[in-house]
């Protein structure tokens, strides 16, 4: 199965290409992936964990390793026939459960991960050596379970937290050269748009990172932020907001009686 599964893994790999990026539209539960799944323009099926743990009635925050999990299966299972590429929003990678979590995703169904760099049991982040040490971690699970292509979406979250473009910079050129395939940076979150960047932000990270990045959409249509140069575009809990939006309008007019 994992040689299979590398073969997938390749492909998901191949489809970050800077100014020709993969486009995610995050799922979070069955309905959701499957109806992403069976869109043409799709090319690979994305989790996001804000979103799992809301459908969950739990926080991002809260959720744990094993809800996480259990709804990547369902999620797998549901776009099996499709074919296309799962993969899997995990946080931080849960502390010391880093090499279990990654065996779960793996057998799962998945061919890449999220992975964060600010350790959210101990609220701070981890050292550049520990955080590029955990991605080493991943791919070296990957590789003993036979997925040496397993995508790392390294997230640098200095900016969240109020730090730098430089700091985001320096632990990102780290993560690539540890064997992440993109970086993933988000913008301070008391933005107009939640977690967004600049224009100007993302040149200058496409040129730091030789194009292999991953921003959020934003305030951007995916064809702006596609010339910018980033190689992997995703929309977090957006289609969850959206969806969460549709029910409310429909639910009103139901019940204006």
């Amino acid at each position: 199965m994992t040689s299979n599964l590398n073969i997938t893994a390749k492909t998901f790999k191949s489809f970050h290409r800077p100014s020709q990026p993969v486009v995610l539209a995050n799922v979070y539960d069955g309905i959701s992936a499957k109806t992403v799944a069976s869109l043409p323009t799709s090319k690979a099926i994305a989790t996001a964990s804000y979103a799992i743990a809301e459908a969950a009635g739990t926080s991002d925050d809260a959720l744990t390793l094993e809800e996480n999990i259990r709804a990547t299966k369902i999620i797998a299972s549901v776009i099996k026939e499709s074919g296309k590429p799962l993969t899997v929003d995990i946080q931080d990678g849960y502390g010391e459960q880093l090499e279990d979590c990654i065996k779960q995703v793996i057998e799962a169904g998945a061919v890449g991960v999220n992975l964060e760099d600010f350790d959210k049991g101990e609220k701070q982040f981890y050292s550049p050596d520990d955080a590029v040490d955990r991605i080493k971690r991943v791919l070296a699970t990957a590789t003993a379970l036979g997925v040496p292509d397993f995508v790392v979406n390294a997230r640098a979250d200095a900016l969240i937290y109020g730090g730098a473009l430089d700091e985001v910079v320096s632990r990102g050129q780290a993560f690539l050269a540890a064997g992440a395939t993109t970086v993933f940076v988000m913008g301070p979150m008391d933005r107009p748009v939640p977690g967004s960047l600049t224009k100007e932000e993302i040149a200058k990270l496409v040129e730091a990172f030789e194009g292999r990045v991953n921003v959020s959409l934003g305030a951007f249509t995916s064809k702006e932020v596609a010339a910018l140069g980033v190689s992997r575009i995703s929309v977090g809990p957006g289609l969850q907001f959206a969806a969460l939006g549709a029910i409310k309008n429909a639910a009103e007019q139901i019940l204006d009686v």
